[in-house]
């Protein structure tokens, strides 16, 4: 059992993907999209997970849903190793741990209702029948700000924005304590974004939810996020408090993304320094040696090409993978 108060930990997360060839199908090598990811995520926190994509992020988050089986390492939730649970112990941990998918037009069947898709788990898990089912489907569509008389109809009718909602009114269908929100906006308009997001912060508000909150978007994490976590090819680079990583992000790597987020004051906009990144992000199959920053960071040294850094605390929470902090 874990006593560090949190609700979900990682420790030393792996997961390679095969990279299989040939008529037999045969491994040649591994993909290395998550390499030893460690962290976690307190009650009624929530925590952004950050990155270009390929980072691994998503894979974390479906790590975590144990909707992946792992390659190695461990996860923790409410204190107990749910690593390797099976069959009906891992049918029940479902009701505690849901995820909000990124695509609210490919995650939604198009031959449901959405009360159907939204009263699913609720059969799945005996949570509700008959006049209670259709209460509580209601009740779900008033949670997310949509008419209950919406229930009859199918998900072609609806906008990206309302399909959301749909999505969100699905994963809190059993009353979760622990949310995976993977990238839930990225797919919708700006104007909608802000609705949903305003949404989430809400619903977190008045229902007690914790989230781990995946995005590519800076300036979406900085808003509804308590702490940051950002990763780069499989590996964290930096962790600190919101605020804190903001204002003083110590890796080469957050401060270019952070350099590349819009400021809407001009003049704040024109007086700060571009940080561009030169080259692509190096392939998961073969990782670089050392940093895995080192090809792309315009201050490696040597010891950067060696030497992998390791992830260590700098005061106030704020960790950072780095030879030059």
């Amino acid at each position: 059992m874990r006593t560090d108060g949190y609700l979900v930990e990682v420790k030393n997360l792996v997961k390679y993907f095969p990279l299989l060839a040939g008529v037999m199908r045969r491994k040649i090598a591994d993909i290395k999209a998550v390499d030893g990811v460690s962290f976690g995520v307190k009650q009624g926190e929530v925590v952004g997970l950050v990155g270009e994509s390929g980072c691994g992020k998503t894979t974390v988050g479906r790590c975590i849903l144990r909707l992946y089986d792992i390659t190695a390492g461990n996860i923790y939730f409410q204190g107990k190793d749910i690593t390797n649970i099976e069959g009906e112990e891992l049918r029940r941990l479902r009701r505690d741990m849901q995820l909000i998918f990124q695509d609210p037009y490919a995650s939604l069947d198009p031959r449901m209702t959405i009360g159907d898709i939204i009263g699913e788990p609720l059969l799945v898990h005996g949570l509700a029948q008959d006049k209670e089912y259709k209460q509580k489907v209601a009740e779900l569509l008033e949670l997310v700000e949509l008419e209950p008389r919406m229930a009859v109809r199918y998900p072609h009718e609806f906008s990206g924005g309302q399909r959301q909602r749909i999505g969100i009114a699905r994963a809190l269908a059993t009353r979760p304590k622990f949310i995976v929100c993977d990238e839930p906006v990225s797919a919708l308009d700006v104007s909608i974004q802000a609705q949903v997001i305003k949404l989430l912060k809400q619903l977190r508000e008045e229902l007690g939810l914790t989230y781990l909150f995946i995005a590519h978007d800076l300036s979406v994490v900085r808003y509804i996020s308590d702490r940051v976590v950002v990763m780069y090819l499989g590996k964290i680079v930096e962790s600190a408090e919101s605020e804190d990583l903001y204002n003083k992000p110590l890796h080469p790597y957050t401060q270019a993304l952070l350099s590349a987020v819009p400021i809407p004051c001009p003049e704040v906009d024109r007086q700060r320094t571009r940080i561009l990144l030169v080259g692509d992000v190096p392939s998961p199959l073969f990782p670089p040696r050392g940093c895995r920053f080192h090809t792309r960071c315009r201050l490696a040294k040597a010891e950067c090409r060696e030497k992998e850094p390791e992830l260590k605390n700098v005061g106030d929470e704020h960790q950072v993978a780095c030879h030059l902090v």
